[in-house]
């Protein structure tokens, strides 16, 4: 078997890793550096379970071959909290009971702190844009939204103060 050494940043932590030639970055993320937050739904880019960061756009990262995430700054969901706070967008969900089984929630975080990032005020088709490669058999995605709108809000009220 082909093995690659890469180097990732993965939620501000530098790795030296290496890794099979044919092993996602997804199977990186949960079998090596043992971040299971990231889940493995369907294994063919269609649930958005296992969406990741990388370089600051949402990726399925059981789509990305980990040698090609080389160099890569990788933010998982476990990367969305620090300093032992909640990320805005994390206590939304909690707030609105966003997540009923969960499975698809970390995927569903990461991609909407992606659309809050590079728009703080998204408009409700904008957030639904945003999810559309998220698979979510639970919720319905009201709550979802409401929380996405919920975390825009509490950005924007931080803005101003």
């Amino acid at each position: 078997m082909t093995t690659h050494r890469i180097t990732l940043t993965v939620n501000g932590e530098h790795f030296d890793l290496d890794v099979q030639a044919h092993h996602t970055l997804l199977q990186v993320l949960r079998e090596q550096l043992v971040l299971t937050g990231t889940k493995n739904g369907c294994e063919a880019g269609e649930c958005g379970a296992c969406a990741v960061l990388m370089n600051g756009e949402p990726v399925n990262s059981c789509m990305v071959l980990a040698p090609e995430a080389n160099g890569a700054a990788i933010t998982t969901v476990e990367g969305l909290a620090s300093d032992a706070q909640l990320d805005p967008l994390q206590e939304a969900f909690v707030t609105t009971g966003a997540t009923q089984c969960g499975f698809c929630t970390p995927g569903i975080l990461v991609n909407a702190r992606a659309l809050l990032d590079r728009n703080p005020e998204p408009t409700d088709a904008e957030i639904r844009e945003a999810l559309v490669g998220n698979l979510c058999r639970c919720t319905g995605y009201i709550r979802i939204i409401d929380a996405i709108e919920l975390a825009a809000r509490a950005g924007r009220k931080e803005a101003v103060q």
